[in-house]
């Protein structure tokens, strides 16, 4: 990865930490310029998701949506699953976000088949997809499943010792009736 845009990402990434998003976002902007001009793939995704990131930091998710959208175009091409898992699951969020919900769904489906289709799927990373989806479900009324996919997000919470997810979880599973 050139030196340049790593140091751009760090910076930007420190930037963000330290919620000066508008020094995140010009590194950003600058990051993934410089990987455009020099054909760096991997890393312009990271670059894209993290300059969709501070959009959406900055509550502009329509400026988001097309930054996760070229770097979900870019994980395809890649054949990374795990990274596009992670990539889609994040543009679900916005379209679900935006009240997108017939857009969002698709991309959860795809990013928990992606993942569970991975022996090197971590707990968290699987129940980081399959909360999204529960939410979704359980705004269109689909209690069952909502129910089903929450106590699942849980075990896997548990499994990988995330005291906050299982809380979460617990919650809104008791606040369903179970």
């Amino acid at each position: 990865m050139s030196t340049s845009a790593v140091t751009l990402m760090e910076r930007a990434h420190q930037a963000r930490r330290e919620r000066r998003l508008a020094d995140a976002h010009r590194d950003l902007v600058e990051a993934v310029a410089l990987c455009r001009h020099k054909a760096m793939q991997k890393e312009l995704v990271q670059a894209l998701k993290g300059l969709g990131q501070i959009e959406r930091d900055l509550g502009r998710a329509g400026s988001a949506r097309p930054l996760y959208e070229e770097a979900v175009a870019i994980c395809r091409r890649r054949d990374d699953a795990l990274e596009l898992a992670h990539t889609i699951r994040h543009l679900g969020d916005i379209h679900r976000d935006t009240g997108r919900p017939d857009l969002a769904e698709p991309c959860y489906d795809e990013a928990l088949a992606l993942y569970r289709g991975c022996e090197r799927t971590a707990p968290l990373d699987l129940a980081n997809a399959i909360r999204p989806l529960a939410i979704l479900k359980e705004g269109a009324g689909e209690i069952e499943e909502a129910r089903r996919l929450w106590e699942e997000a849980r075990d896997l919470y548990a499994a990988a010792e995330v005291g906050e997810g299982v809380d979460d979880c617990s919650a809104r599973l008791e606040r369903l009736g179970r």
